[in-house]
């Protein structure tokens, strides 16, 4: 998939007018990319237009549009986490009830970046590969984005109605795993492309 450019970013007043009508298609098409792994992980694929709304959504949220940079700034932190040819991308979202509980949790998940697998049909699971700017020797971000290469192989399962597809956490202190829905991996496919 092809970065975002600024050319693509709708002005404050544009954004607004058109915001309830996208809204509303993205929370769509994010259920369908959306995998609970387990009570306190969640796995959000990512693609060209979960990413130009979250631009937007930053941009309005900061009310940034007229600062100089402020474009630049958010296509920078998000066009790496549109998915490129040969591979899926996602965020993992580690959630708890507590701010306490969160922070003992996620210093038990230290290795974490170790521990989540992608598992395409019978192939061999393929591990995620984490930013490691997110990741410490003595903590995790609740927050984390993944990246899974895709070669060939899995790529065709992928695109086969059917195929089983799992994501797997196998961590010491976090064991889960969960199957795409057929919906999902028909979704997630088209980011091969």
């Amino acid at each position: 998939m092809q970065p975002i450019t600024s050319t693509e970013i709708l002005s404050k007043e544009e954004y607004e007018r058109a915001r309830p009508d996208l809204r509303r298609r993205l929370i769509a098409l994010k259920a369908k990319r959306r995998v609970p792994v387990g009570d306190h992980a969640t796995v959000h694929f990512e693609t060209r237009a979960t990413m130009l709304y979250q631009v937007h959504e930053m941009l309005r949220a900061e009310d940034s549009w007229l600062r100089p940079g402020a474009v630049e700034d958010e296509l920078e932190a998000y066009n790496p986490l549109i998915p490129a040819g040969g591979e899926l991308s996602a965020t993992l979202m580690l959630e708890y009830d507590t701010a306490e509980e969160r922070a003992h949790h996620l210093q038990e998940l230290v290795g974490l970046d170790r521990h989540l697998w992608l598992t395409v049909g019978d192939t061999e699971p393929v591990a995620a590969l984490f930013d490691n700017a997110q990741v410490s020797p003595t903590r995790i971000s609740s927050v984390q984005y993944v990246t899974w290469p895709v070669d060939a192989e899995r790529s065709a399962l992928l695109r086969t109605d059917g195929t089983a597809v799992r994501l797997i956490i196998d961590h010491t202190h976090y064991r889960a795993q969960a199957v795409l829905a057929e919906e999902t991996r028909n979704e997630i496919a088209g980011d091969l492309d």
